[in-house]
């Protein structure tokens, strides 16, 4: 893996794609060209901290595997905590798997970094570095590279990163190089959307060298969507699934459960078939979005009223 200055150009091998920059004056952490996912769908889920990304993603995951879809979601946050719904643990990351053996990957087992989770979902977490120590990207580039090299790329379906924060610069923009869609969760909040639209600018400065597009916005935690669908209908975008902020899926959490292994009620049930229908949606596949995003002081002026 080569960090790569401003004035360097990638172009994959395999699938040479328009040579461009990420971005202006951009120092991005480039992977290896060789590392391609094969024929999997790969999602990358995005948004602002605490908004519900790791709740999204292992019910997303869960409800790809009711459709009988080999999952694989990979942690991409050194907090470790994205799979622990699916397996009722906080598993070892692939940090302490690597330690354990001096950093020398090629003594490694899949079973020392890869779980099996609710219905079949593969899990694995990228963990980190000691906060203040290193890079994050580096690591999900190297938990990439491990899965690659045991074959768990090309036997998935589906695979979903669930990438930390709203953090789209340098090492946790990486997923977006091997995602085919990202996709933005977001509530109906000032900070939320801001952060959406500095995601949407990250995506768009991805996808001049890499094949990472837009794939929709998913409103979570909010009962209404109106200043989400004013701004998606300004830069471009649309929601592709809404889930209200209901109590069932605070207790799902804190349970360690997905909710489709909470008690069944008719609220549940809706919200199980929300995500089965997202699961349908985004297997089929549709149109990637292209969005314009609002500079920052444009969007200031345009989200909220007087």
């Amino acid at each position: 893996m080569n960090i790569l200055g401003p004035n360097s150009h990638f172009k994959d091998k395999n699938r040479p794609l328009p040579v461009g920059l990420d971005g202006e004056g951009s120092v991005q952490v480039h992977l290896d060209a060789q590392m391609d996912v094969g024929s999997a769908k790969v999602f990358a889920v995005y948004g602002k901290g605490g908004i519900g990304k790791s709740t999204t993603s292992s019910n997303l995951s869960a409800a790809f595997s009711k459709l009988g879809k080999r999952v694989l979601q990979i942690g991409c946050d050194p907090k470790h905590d994205s799979t622990f719904t699916l397996t009722k643990r906080l598993v070892p990351t692939v940090i302490d798997a690597l330690e354990e053996v001096n950093f020398h990957s090629e003594e490694l087992r899949t079973e020392d970094f890869v779980y099996e989770g609710y219905n079949g979902v593969m899990c694995v977490e990228a963990g980190g570095p000691p906060a203040g120590t290193g890079c994050g990207g580096y690591v999900v580039g190297q938990t990439v590279k491990l899965l690659k090299e045991h074959h768990l790329l090309e036997d998935s379906d589906v695979v979903i990163f669930d990438v930390l924060g709203d953090v789209v610069c340098g090492g946790f923009a990486s997923p977006l190089q091997h995602a085919e869609r990202a996709l933005i969760v977001t509530a109906n909040d000032f900070d939320s959307i801001f952060a959406m639209n500095r995601i949407v600018s990250a995506i768009g400065a991805k996808s001049k060298n890499y094949e990472v597009r837009v794939g929709g916005v998913i409103a979570n935690r909010s009962h209404a969507t109106d200043e989400i669908d004013r701004f998606n209908a300004s830069i471009g975008l649309d929601k592709v699934a809404h889930f209200p902020d209901l109590d069932v899926i605070r207790r799902s959490r804190l349970k360690k459960s997905t909710l489709f292994e909470m008690e069944e009620s008719p609220e549940l049930t809706a919200v199980q078939n929300e995500y089965l229908k997202l699961a349908e949606t985004l297997w089929e596949g549709r149109e990637p979005f292209t969005p314009t995003p609002m500079k920052d002081r444009e969007i200031f002026d345009f989200l909220g009223f007087d």
